[in-house]
């Protein structure tokens, strides 16, 4: 008789521990939902809704504050294949990717040194005077600048001083490529150095050891173990330099036209065409999505047997 009594027990205990399992897993789905609700609801407002209104305004021709939007065809897309225009483009990338090239090539050997060779009593403030720029407004740096590099700047200034002859750098694109890799620089150095950090040196010392000189220790060992930071420092360079308005603007003068600039030209300017704007806009946020991706599938290489 125990036996018969104790086994529906054992059963209507098992069933309502399956019922609150069902429960929980019915409602585990909300907790991910509740975490990711507030920023989810930050970029839904602030980012996907303001794009959708771009592409919109992207599909009306010659649409001015105030007009009608009425959605018609892609002819402001087809208005970017204009030589005039697509020559814009072609110099806003061809800066961008100057920019990170040199960022990269300047700020690898200071990562590396920061990372393995410096003590850690001096790495936190070394970092901290990289970061020490960023604190001032990017306005103040670009004007800093210009103070450095104008024809009766500190640059020629000094070279005056040593009988050289001066420099005519100021609104033309050299200026704009020292204040652009010059605001970057740091958001390069940091990432390299959060990569560098975790270099095995192991590696190096058994690439050594089997007769592997500097150089192709480097490329074969170095190269592969910091890839994701070069990735994402490269990406995040180009990205920001590409969208830069504020250093062509104040530095480049009007031979250093760039994609931003005629952006805001169409919004800002004398033009007014918001759709041709709009349509500029959704052209650079597409090159930047195609390049995320593809950075994303092919960034890190098949893995090395």
């Amino acid at each position: 008789m125990h036996n018969q009594t104790s086994e529906p027990q054992l059963n209507s205990v098992s069933n309502i521990d399956k019922l609150d399992n069902h429960k929980y897993l019915n409602l585990s789905w909300l907790q991910p939902l509740i975490l990711l609700a507030p920023s989810g609801i930050w970029l839904v407002l602030l980012l996907v809704l303001p794009t959708l209104i771009i592409f919109q305004l992207s599909l009306v021709p010659n649409i001015r504050p105030g007009d009608l939007v009425n959605p018609s065809g892609i002819e402001n897309y087809l208005r970017i294949f204009d030589p005039l225009y697509l020559h814009v483009i072609l110099r806003s990338i061809g800066l961008a990717v100057t920019t990170t090239i040199i960022c990269l090539v300047l700020s690898f050997p200071v990562a590396y040194w920061i990372a393995q060779i410096v003590t850690k009593r001096w790495r936190n403030l070394l970092l901290l005077a990289f970061i020490l720029p960023l604190w001032t407004s990017s306005l103040l740096r670009s004007y800093a600048w210009i103070t450095i590099l104008r024809p009766t700047g500190l640059l020629n200034t000094l070279l005056k001083t040593f009988h050289l002859q001066p420099l005519e750098l100021l609104n033309h694109t050299p200026a704009v490529l020292i204040s652009m890799s010059y605001s970057l620089l740091p958001y390069m150095v940091l990432i390299l150095y959060a990569s560098l950090e975790k270099l095995d040196m192991r590696l190096l010392e058994a690439a050594a050891d089997l007769g592997a000189n500097p150089t192709q220790a480097f490329w074969q060992v170095t190269i592969p173990q910091t890839l994701p930071g070069l990735t994402a420092g490269s990406m995040l360079v180009f990205i920001t330099a590409l969208g830069d308005f504020i250093n062509p603007e104040l530095l480049g003068g009007a031979s250093s036209m760039t994609a931003a600039r005629l952006v805001y030209n169409q919004f800002l300017g004398a033009t007014q065409n918001w759709g041709f704007g709009s349509a500029l806009s959704m052209a650079l946020i597409m090159l930047v999505s195609m390049a995320i991706a593809l950075i994303i599938k092919f960034g890190e290489g098949a893995p090395q047997r």
